[in-house]
This record gives structure tokens, C-alpha cells and sequence, in this order.
């Protein structure tokens, strides 16, 4: 399977992808972008820095300067590509993969992601091909702590060290790079007490893998977030860019409920503007956007494919059922840690907590992911598409067929040799139904 993603290059570490790997990518990320200077961060995984050593001493041979942010979160990275001159940037890490993984995410100014779209095939090819001359002058490497910048534009964005109501929250860092950044974060807030759970970087993720889209990875945080009385609960990725929440009673909230939270605080202070969504969101996510006097845009998923159609469109923020978080306002790129900051916020200034928030939006019944494994990925897709007959198709990200009751999404995934499927009905009983039709045509779950 190739390292070169979708979204990122990604791979174990040292029999798929290693230092050598490493410093090919960063020689072609020069030539691919034409770059003088490029941002370079990396996360706390036992290879990052000989891993980001490698990366950098490929840039500087290709005569390309670099500005070394060191340990950082991935959201800081693209505050890095934003607040400094520069031609892009790259990060490394594995994100929510396992302590096995190590990866590179790559973005040209703006920030703009590189994707398998455009960007990440030529940067294989180049890397793949006969190793260049090193270049007369070779660039340098500077030092820049650009923690302050970030964690002042939080702050800004959020409304200040007023905007969010004093009350207890728990949030769980899983030894990921959220505790690099979220608690400096969290004290600039009057009244905002925090109760931390694995707050220590550690890139073995001794305690729970640091992906939060998995409910065992959540079980702490909703006993916590119980027994402590908290008003709610964050769990963040291993890389920061994602976040996920719990309420008060240790229920999860999806992240398309959490995206229309976030459309009312960023629609009262942009109104009509555009609100990005992945099409496997609940369609009360649309409705309230509407309601809100927004435009709602649908795009696939994958934060490259987001953020390009959030630009494009003009949309001022959004989010996707992975629990990335979009915001016009800071680089059109995703944090974790604002969507937490603005969701508090939000809650606040409504008087609600977030159970009552994700109740009254609670309208229809979801399945959740479910993953198939199967042989022809596109075989089985157009056999559902036969078999459903007389919705509306759409070919956006896989299918997604809709009825006046129900929906769903079959799609490929860009990670895993999986078939991944949404589905949504007016129902439980008819949810019901047709997961179980859907099921009879896909095989068995994985």
C-alpha cells in the first residue's frame, strides 16, 4: 500500500516510510513548489525529529531555507504558514494513527493543503525519481516559537478572555500534542476550570490510541466528565487538529451537531454567508443553516477537498463527521482546540448546556459509521445504487442516494481497504430497515 494519501503521506515506521523517505519528500517539496522558505513542525512520536531532521536536511539541500517551529500541534503549523512569509510548510506527524505511524502533512502558502488531487502525486514522482544535485548554497535553518502568535489568535477569535462562562470541563489530551498548546489556552479565560486527563506528550499513547472518533478511546473522559460535574467534555487527536465532545452526561455529540453550534456563533457575526459540511452529516445540519439565514455547501471528505471548496464558495467555517472544524478566520484551516474555545463560548451566551443544545437538534436517527470490507469497492457501491431505485444520486464522494425519509452514503475509503457507510432515517424503525437491507447487500461488518 502506498504511503502517498489523499490527504497526507502516511506509513509505519521504519519498514513502510523512514528518514531517508523523509529527506527525498522534503528535497521534492522544494522543487515541487519552487520554495525559498517552507515552515516545519513535528509532533512528539519517539521518530519525529529524526524524521524533521531528515525532512529539513532535504529542503536546505535544494538552497531552500526553513523556519523550524520544533514541537508543535498541527493547527499551529498553519498559523505558522499564515503569520509568515513563507511558501509553504509541512508538518510531521501520523495524526490519530497508532504509535507505529509516522506521515507528513504539506501545504503550500496560504495555508493551502497539498492533496492526491494536486500536490502530493508530483511530490511522489519527484521523490521516487533520480536524486538531484545539491544546490551551490545550501539554505539555512532558523529557530521560531510561534506559540505566543497562536494562542493570541485563539483567543481573539473567540472573543476574548470574557467569552466563555466560568464552569468545570474535563478534556482529555490522550499524550497528544493538544496539551502542547490547549492549557495555556484555557487559562487565558477567566473562571474556565480545567481537569486534565493524560496531559503528558508521550508518543507510545500509553494510556488510549489518540483517536477520539473510537467510543473506547472516550471512556474516561465520560466517567470523569460524570463524576466531576462537568458541564462537558473535549477529547482531542494525537496531532490537535480534531476534537470531539461529550455533555454532561457522558453522551458523545457528533460532530455535525457540533458544526451547527458553531454556524450560529460564526452566521451572528457573518451572516449569510457559506457553512462547509461533509455529506455524511445529518441533514438537520443544512435545515439549520437555512434557518440561520446561511448558505449550506456540501462537499466530500477530507480537509484538503473542504478547505479548497470553502475558499472557492466564500464560506466562513464548517466541520465534517471526522471532528475537524473549519474556520474562515484562522487561515481556512481546522483547529480542535478553537471549535472547544467557540463551542464554550456559544453555550454560554444561549444559556445552555450542551446536552440541551445537542437534544434540540437530535430531530432524525443515525446509524454511525459503519465499515464493510469487500473486494470491488466500485462493484458493490453501484449494487446498492440498483438496488434503491427512484432516489436522487449523487457521486460527489462514492454514492449518496436520498429519499424523502432516509439517506445514505457509501463511500471508499482513502486510508483502508474499507467500503464506509452512513446512513439516516425520519425513523428508528425505518433505520432500522434499511441498515439491515444495506447490510444484506454489503456483507458483514468490520
Amino acid at each position: 500500500m502506498s504511503i502517498f494519501k489523499a490527504y497526507d503521506i502516511r506509513g509505519i515506521y521504519p519498514t513502510q516510510i523512514d528518514e531517508k523517505i523523509a529527506r527525498r519528500v522534503g528535497e521534492a517539496m522544494v522543487d515541487y513548489l519552487e520554495a525559498r522558505r517552507l515552515i516545519v513542525g513535528h509532533d512528539m512520536r519517539t521518530m519525529a525529529e529524526s524524521m524533521t531532521d531528515a525532512f529539513i536536511e532535504g529542503v536546505l539541500s535544494r538552497g531552500c531555507d526553513v523556519t523550524d517551529i520544533g514541537l508543535v500541534s498541527t493547527p499551529a503549523v498553519y498559523c505558522a504558514i499564515g503569520e509568515i512569509a513563507c511558501d509553504g510548510g509541512a508538518v510531521i506527524t501520523a495524526s490519530h494513527n497508532p504509535k507505529e505511524y509516522t506521515g507528513i502533512k504539506m501545504c503550500k502558502a496560504g495555508p493551502v493543503p497539498l492533496s492526491g488531487d494536486e500536490g502530493i502525486p508530483e511530490i511522489k514522482a519527484l521523490s521516487e525519481g533520480p536524486e538531484p544535485a545539491p544546490a551551490a548554497k545550501p539554505g539555512k535553518r532558523e529557530p521560531f516559537d510561534i506559540k505566543p502568535i497562536y494562542i493570541d489568535k485563539l483567543v481573539e477569535l473567540t472573543g476574548g478572555p470574557t467569552a466563555i462562562a466560568p464552569q468545570k470541563i474535563v478534556v482529555d489530551y490522550a499524550n497528544g500534542m493538544g496539551s502542547w498548546d490547549a492549557p495555556e489556552a484555557f487559562s487565558r479565560f477567566k473562571g474556565l476550570e480545567v481537569i486534565p486527563l493524560y496531559d503528558t506528550l508521550d508518543g507510545t499513547f500509553p494510556n488510549h490510541e489518540a483517536n477520539p472518533l473510537r467510543e473506547e478511546n472516550l471512556e474516561d473522559l465520560k466517567k470523569t466528565v460524570r463524576e466531576q460535574g462537568a458541564t462537558l467534555g473535549l477529547a482531542f487527536d494525537g496531532d490537535a487538529d480534531r476534537c470531539a465532545f461529550v455533555d454532561e452526561e457522558g453522551r458523545t455529540v457528533g460532530a455535525d451537531l457540533i458544526t451547527v453550534i458553531l454556524a450560529r456563533f460564526m452566521l451572528e457575526k457573518h451572516p449569510g454567508r457559506g457553512i462547509i459540511y461533509d455529506l455524511r452529516s445529518s441533514k438537520v445540519l443544512p435545515e439549520k443553516i437555512l434557518e440561520y439565514g446561511g448558505k449550506p455547501v456540501k462537499e466530500r471528505v477530507g480537509h484538503a477537498f473542504m478547505k479548497a471548496t470553502m475558499k472557492r464558495e466564500g464560506c466562513i467555517g464548517g466541520g465534517e463527521l471526522s471532528g475537524h472544524f473549519y474556520f474562515a478566520e484562522f487561515y481556512n484551516s481546522d483547529s480542535g482546540l478553537l471549535a472547544g474555545l467557540r463551542v464554550l463560548a456559544q453555550l454560554g451566551k444561549e444559556g445552555k448546556t450542551l446536552k440541551q443544545a445537542a437534544d434540540e437538534l437530535r430531530i432524525y436517527y443515525q446509524s454511525g459509521e459503519i465499515n464493510f470490507r469487500v473486494k470491488d469497492k466500485e462493484e458493490k457501491m453501484e449494487a446498492v445504487v440498483k438496488a434503491f431505485p427512484g432516489g436522487k444520486v449523487e457521486r460527489l464522494d462514492g454514492i449518496l442516494i436520498t429519499f424523502p425519509d432516509w439517506w445514505v452514503n457509501v463511500r471508499p475509503s482513502n486510508t483502508e481497504p474499507y467500503l464506509r457507510m452512513v446512513l439516516e432515517a425520519d425513523s428508528q424503525e425505518l433505520l432500522e430497515e434499511k441498515k439491515k437491507d444495506l447490510i444484506h447487500l454489503l456483507g458483514t461488518p468490520v
